[in-house]
């Protein structure tokens, strides 16, 4: 089936109990809709809608699907509704707040916190100009802080990119957009192309096999590159036939804190092994003061030897790839 746009539902529409106001973004995967509830509240809802296997024209409500699909289709939708169930029992001010989900239309929908703000993405975008390392320590602490509670109830990200870490008009961020599902149905039914982006999806994303904690880490690594280079990073896959990304150490050195370099391209080893293992050992290093780069966080790998200085750690496993 080729893959085109679906309409989005009209405005004025009623679901549940739910009016959609109208659309805020449309994806290959959803649509996520500005709403308001029977008090009057704003909400954002997100409705399942792949269009690589179904297709919803102008005016009408339900999706069409080929016979063919109908087995994906509905694979994918228990995993989102389940996704749904799993991120409502999770309730941190770094992590967007899912409120609701339910099933109609022959499909399913989450119903989200309607926050006021724009994305990281379109921060970098507004600027023209690197973002400043205090920005970047402080932006990312703080989604650190959501990612740990989504690694604390066994849930992985998945596509965490600047695009889905949502900045509150007062700054603070909020991950969003979850990709767990999308990854599970890719895993699953291998007519569906995996919904990872180039430059933020770890090698992992692009196997398919050792996903955990340490890929969502290697994307919050390049983010933090994308912060500063205004652009996502070599592709993983592009990396591993012929790396060609220049470290953060070498690239900005002398504009940003060794320390902070050191941890970007801590998270941007192509080996998970070599990555930091959790949020924490993240949190750590990026919370370090980078007035005193005496002073390193410890890699724990298979000989739990201290690292002195992370950059040259890294330069040593960076070459022991490409070897």
């Amino acid at each position: 089936m080729a893959q085109q746009a679906n309409h989005a539902l009209p405005t004025g529409y009623q679901i549940d109990e739910y009016r959609i106001e109208r659309q805020l973004s449309l994806g290959g995967f959803s649509i996520v809709y500005l709403a308001t509830d029977g008090e009057g509240r704003r909400v954002a809802i997100k409705e399942y809608l792949p269009n690589s296997l179904a297709l919803r024209g102008e005016g009408e409500v339900t999706p069409n699907i080929a016979p063919e699909h109908a087995g994906a289709f509905r694979y994918g939708m228990k995993c989102f509704f389940e996704e749904g169930r799993a991120l409502a029992k999770l309730s941190h001010p770094n992590v967007v707040r899912v409120l609701n989900f339910f099933r109609a239309n022959e499909t399913v929908y989450m119903v989200m916190d309607y926050e006021e703000g724009s994305t990281l993405q379109e921060y970098i975008q507004r600027r023209h100009k690197p973002v400043s390392e205090n920005a970047v320590r402080n932006i990312f602490t703080r989604v650190l802080n959501g990612l740990r509670e989504v690694h604390t109830h066994k849930l992985l990200h998945l596509d965490l990119k600047p695009s889905n870490i949502y900045l509150r008009s007062d700054g603070t961020p909020l991950l969003i957009d979850f990709g767990a599902a999308r990854q599970t149905l890719a895993l699953d039914t291998p007519m569906l192309k995996p919904m990872y982006t180039p430059g933020f999806a770890s090698p992992e994303h692009y196997q398919r096999e050792n996903l955990g904690p340490w890929s969502d880490i290697y994307s919050i690594g390049a983010s933090m590159y994308a912060c500063i280079a205004l652009a996502a990073p070599q592709a993983a896959d592009l990396r591993q036939d012929k790396d060609q990304l220049v470290p953060a150490m070498v690239r900005w050195e002398g504009r940003y804190s060794d320390q902070l370099l050191e941890t970007i391209d801590w998270c941007l080893c192509l080996n998970h092994l070599y990555r930091p293992q959790s949020v924490f050992a993240l949190q750590k290093a990026l919370t370090e003061s980078h007035a005193s780069p005496s002073a390193k966080p410890s890699l724990k790998s298979k000989s739990e030897e201290p690292r002195s200085w992370l950059g040259a750690l890294v330069g040593k496993l960076k070459k022991n790839e490409t070897t």
